[in-house]
């Protein structure tokens, strides 16, 4: 049977594995969404290290099976700052668009892979 320290462990690496592929993309959107996985994946973290608890109560009545409370209120911070800051980012990546004409991160085009002379008879 999975354990739930390796199934949060697993989703934690899948969240950081896309968001460091996205933030390596050229372009704008995919590098913001790369910047939020990874902010989500650091609120799972904090969030695991208040010790999950499964079939506990939510009011404490022994000492043994009570979680700390410290990075569930982290987390809560760290979602209204990560949503302000995604906010902002996005804002500066529309401002980019208009003002270079191109959603590229570089403000550079693509570079093609294909040779220009091919198509010259």
């Amino acid at each position: 049977m999975i354990s739930l320290e390796f199934l949060i462990a697993s989703a934690i690496g899948l969240l950081v594995s896309t968001g460091i592929y996205l933030i390596l993309r050229a372009r704008t959107f995919p590098v913001v969404l790369g910047l939020a996985m990874i902010g989500y994946a650091v609120n799972v973290f904090l969030f695991a290290m208040g010790r999950v608890q499964i079939n506990s109560p939510a009011v404490l009545t022994e000492a043994s099976k009570s979680t700390d409370p410290l990075p569930q209120a982290l987390v809560l911070t760290a979602i209204v700052i990560g949503f302000a800051t995604t906010a902002f980012i996005v804002q500066l990546a529309l401002r980019s668009r208009y003002e270079s004409g191109t959603d590229h991160v570089d403000s550079k085009e693509e570079i093609s892979l294909v040779d220009p002379r091919e198509d010259e008879p």
